[in-house]
């Protein structure tokens, strides 16, 4: 699992540095620890990094390709602010990927990817009562729907999700943390992965799509509380 877990965030054949500061800025990004409108200065992160230009402005293109920051030539890079409207085209998204590979993944179950999927799940319990472990448990959640997808034969189709909810997982940031939303998280991986056992297709389905279920208006109560973050 631990090298399963170093070929995803390795980013599957790409130069390690570059991979190493994409995934590094991304889930910065993401974090909000570098939040919506910030400066990005390419010698100071190269400087950060110790690295050269090159997979510097590889790791930064991919960043722009994804919408969480925009490069403007000769002038400035800055973190983009999120906007709503993609939150929602990305909710819509989710569910509709999603249901589609676990239903796949249901109607032919593989012993291996439901048994990496147990061996996530048993990681994030053992980091849930950390909080300092809080961005470790974001990355084994998404680790967990990685699996999923690679279990269908289609791991680039979760890359695309992933490039698509970016402005999503920043709300999602904007949560309160709380043991309760955690646990609720873990359950709701665990009822996933004994439908897919079982079986069962409809159960299975609805327990992804109640999993991955938001309100349209789910974020608008985090722009009135965060309005310069958003667009």
């Amino acid at each position: 699992m631990a090298l399963d877990m170093m070929r995803f965030e390795g980013a599957m054949g790409r130069p390690m540095a570059s991979s190493r500061i994409y995934d590094d800025l991304r889930q910065r990004i993401l974090s909000l620890e570098l939040p919506p409108g910030t400066a990005l200065t390419r010698a100071d992160l190269a400087r950060e990094y110790d690295v050269s230009q090159t997979p510097l402005r590889d790791a930064m293109q991919r960043l722009d390709q994804d919408g969480l920051i925009r490069i403007y030539p000769q002038s400035r890079t800055l973190v983009t602010k999120i906007n709503l409207a993609q939150i929602r085209e990305a909710l819509f998204l989710r569910q509709a990927l999603e249901s589609e590979v676990v239903m796949t993944l249901t109607r032919a179950p593989k012993p291996d990817t439901i048994a990496q999927l147990r061996s996530v799940i048993a990681m994030q319990r053992e980091v849930a009562p950390d909080h300092t472990q809080l961005r470790r448990f974001q990355e084994l959640d998404e680790y967990f729907h990685f699996l999923m997808f690679e279990g269908v034969g289609h791991p680039n189709l979760h890359a695309l999700l992933r490039s698509q909810t970016t402005d999503m997982d920043r709300v999602r940031r904007l949560q309160t943390f709380s043991a309760e939303r955690v646990a609720t998280i873990i359950d709701g991986h665990e009822r996933i992965v004994a439908a897919i056992d079982s079986g069962d297709v409809d159960r299975a389905v609805g327990e992804i799509r109640f999993h991955t279920h938001k309100d349209p208006d789910w974020a608008d109560e985090y722009r009135a509380r965060h309005e310069d973050y958003f667009t």
